[in-house]
């Protein structure tokens, strides 16, 4: 019997030798992975399934997901589409129609919030640690509220500023938005608009790349750079002034989204302004 014993203990120890052998062939001789993500029990939900965040790859695939997410592709192929089905997207005085502005922009709302969430759930990461934070929402929405008047103090400063010093850089006599605002109804759609599409649509898309950035492009300072440069572009329609402003604010919306790790206080701040604004334009136009 101790000669079959130790028969097979010496089989199970050649199988065992050979099997060890293998492995380190397969791993080039690199010792055991890391404990890391599934092999621990423990997922990081920041980390990638398909490559490391030092990785090229990693870093390809979070530029496509910006550009995807940016609202510039998904625009132009709803604005196409609309023009297709609906119509012409401006009015015989050669202005953009109120239906068009609404219904892209709650149609590209939906459009992008969507990828941005397929985006973060395809990459095991929590869409609620990435937009929403872990602070309780009530607290978020609070700081929210006093931000309004914080932006609102820096597009002041800002206006204030180019027409005191740079006057040329007003280069629009009158906000072409301001325009489509006829009526109540009016009025009412691009509330319902600046809701959804700025204070919403636009500090999801904030968060979203800013957390990107910092993870796989270069970090947040880079990220606040691009994406407040990218904000004030978008707003060049209305003026040279006013793409600085926005660009400005946008920049203030990105801070207190790295600060507090939630867009819910820029999402607040970000569509009481917007808010205010309409109200404006309807008390020029009274006027």
């Amino acid at each position: 019997m101790l000669d079959r014993g130790h028969e097979r203990g010496d089989r199970f120890r050649e199988r065992a030798d050979r099997c060890t052998l293998r492995w380190l062939l397969s791993n080039n001789g690199d010792g055991p992975p890391p404990l890391t993500g599934d092999s621990a029990g423990n997922h990081d939900p920041s980390s990638s399934n398909d490559a490391s965040p030092g990785s090229g790859v990693a870093r390809i695939v979070a530029l496509l997901e910006i550009l995807l997410c940016s609202g510039y592709p998904t625009q132009l192929a709803l604005g196409g589409t609309f023009a297709a089905f609906v119509g012409a997207p401006v009015n015989a005085r050669g202005a953009l129609t109120v239906a068009y502005v609404v219904g892209v922009s709650l149609a590209d709302s939906v459009l992008v919030i969507g990828l941005v969430l397929l985006f973060l759930i395809a990459h095991r990461e929590r869409p609620r640690d990435v937009i929403l934070g872990r602070e309780p929402i009530a607290r978020e929405i609070a700081a929210g509220i006093s931000f309004i008047f914080v932006a609102l103090g820096i597009a002041i400063v800002v206006l204030l500023a180019v027409q005191r010093f740079a006057p040329v850089l007003h280069t629009v006599q009158k906000n072409p938005l301001q325009e489509m605002l006829q009526s109540r109804r009016d009025a009412s759609l691009f509330a319902l608009v600046v809701l959804v599409a700025g204070g919403i649509r636009e500090e999801v898309q904030r968060a979203f790349i800013l957390h990107r950035f910092d993870q796989w492009l270069g970090g947040k300072t880079v990220g606040l750079i691009a994406t407040s440069v990218a904000f004030g572009a978008g707003h060049y329609i209305q003026g040279l002034d006013a793409a600085l402003a926005t660009g400005l604010l946008g920049a203030f919306w990105g801070v207190v989204y790295l600060r507090r790790r939630s867009a819910v206080a820029p999402m607040v701040s970000h569509a009481g302004f917007d808010l205010l604004q309409i109200v404006q334009y309807i008390v020029v136009r009274r006027a």
